[in-house]
């Protein structure tokens, strides 16, 4: 079974994030311009927490602030759920479902390797499914 890691090596690791100081106007034209659903918040190279589309709705809107006005450290989620990249496809949709999260990022030996979504792990889930299905057809084939 694919692992996390897998999943960081065809994405890529290319992480977009956004400082906490800067605006949630700044972070949504940031997730627009690499059509994101989420981007680490980082300073000094940790992560501080994570900017989500949802936080943005939630905590700017329903809550009557302007994106131009709120720094993104007052509206992120700062407990950010990581997971390990040597984990399993099946841990990783597990952590998802149970967390009820869309983006979680990848660590390995302590260092942040990539940020995965929902998107990815249905994308490796699909690519499983077809490679299982042709290795069945080849096998029912060969007899």
């Amino acid at each position: 079974m694919a692992t996390v890691q897998d999943m960081i090596r065809k994405k890529g690791a290319e992480i977009f994030s956004i400082s906490p100081s800067a605006s949630a106007l700044e972070a949504l034209k940031l997730l627009e311009k690499h059509n994101m659903g989420a981007a680490l918040v980082m300073e000094g190279g940790e992560v501080k927490g994570i900017l989500s589309e949802r936080d943005c709705v939630r905590k700017l809107e329903l809550a009557g602030k302007q994106a131009k006005d709120t720094q993104v450290g007052e509206i992120m989620t700062e407990k950010v759920i990581t997971i390990e990249a040597e984990e399993d496809l099946e841990a990783c949709m597990s952590l998802m479902l149970e967390k009820n999260i869309r983006h979680l990022p990848v660590y390995s030996g302590g260092k942040l390797k990539g940020l995965i979504s929902v998107r990815d792990v249905l994308r490796e889930v699909v690519e499983a499914q077809k490679s299982m299905i042709a290795q069945l057809e080849q096998y029912i084939g060969g007899r």
